[in-house]
C-alpha cells in the first residue's frame, strides 16, 4: 500500500470516528472531544491534499 493510500485510509477512519462521536454526544459541536477529532481529521485531509498535489 502506498503512503497516499495509507493516509486516505486514516482519513476515512478519522471521518467515521468523528461521525460516531457527534452521534454519541449530540449536537454539541463545541465539545472539546468533537473539536479535537475534527482537528485531527482536518490535519489528515490537509496532509493528503499536500501529497496529491505533489503527484499531479
Amino acid at each position: 500500500m502506498t503512503e497516499i493510500e495509507l493516509l486516505l485510509e486514516d482519513v476515512e477512519k478519522l471521518r467515521k470516528a468523528l461521525h460516531e462521536l457527534i452521534a454519541k454526544k449530540g449536537s454539541g459541536l463545541e465539545d472539546p472531544e468533537i473539536l479535537a477529532a475534527s482537528q485531527s481529521l482536518n490535519a489528515a485531509i490537509t496532509e493528503y491534499n499536500k501529497m496529491i498535489s505533489k503527484v499531479e
